[in-house]
């Protein structure tokens, strides 16, 4: 059974699986698409047409625009903005029509993987992947693609390090990257990983 908070405002033919809360003053546009067993938090809007997976927590103030697509398992913290347009105008070059907002040759997708994290207040740019397992540090300015189990940080963001599925930091790469290859096991939760340059390969994933 859903929850739907009274003041969300949830458009026609918007889908939303099973077990998934939506708190209040939630905006989700026409033809987005969320899984079960989800949270999204208060004042987040969601565009038309997003697709969201299963068990992803999304907390408030969050906007998402059209072409974002979320995989299971993502964390989206507070107030975290994502973009669709490198060069956006509001209006035809002439000042005299307002652009459309719906898609067109401008718009660019971005596709979160499963069980990223999003820190609180990051700007994801468009255009690119942040990878599965993979962490924004809070306030990020993301403007190119986050490797899988990276932890990417600062404004524009850079890789910094890797992170375990269980959001531990498992390494941190020096400036001239990670060593050549380094078997890792997680501190907190004893996984283990294969860590070859910064490329990171996982040596017992869950099943």
């Amino acid at each position: 059974m859903n929850r739907i908070h009274p003041t969300a405002i949830i458009e026609e033919g918007v889908v939303i699986g099973p077990g998934t809360a939506v708190w209040d003053n939630v905006h989700i546009r026409h033809g987005a698409r969320i899984g079960g067993e989800c949270i999204i938090g208060e004042k987040t809007y969601i565009a038309y047409g997003v697709e969201i997976g299963h068990r992803v927590k999304i907390n408030a103030f969050v906007y998402i625009c059209n072409a974002v697509t979320i995989e299971d398992g993502v964390m989206i913290s507070a107030g975290t903005i994502f973009t669709n347009d490198r060069f956006p105008r509001a209006t035809t070059p002439d000042l005299k029509h307002l652009r459309s907002s719906e898609p067109d040759e401008h718009t660019r997708p971005t596709l979160v993987r499963e069980g990223a994290t999003i820190g609180a207040g990051s700007i994801i740019g468009n255009d690119l992947v942040i990878g599965r397992f993979a962490m924004t540090g809070m306030g990020a300015l993301v403007t190119k693609s986050v490797p899988d189990f990276h932890l990417a940080i600062g404004q524009p963001a850079v890789s910094v390090g890797c992170v375990c599925r269980c959001g531990q930091p498992l390494l941190r790469f020096q400036q001239q990257g990670a060593p050549a290859r380094k078997e890792i096991t997680c501190a907190a939760c004893g996984l283990r990983y294969a860590i070859d340059n910064t490329a990171v390969e996982e040596l017992d994933p869950p099943r």
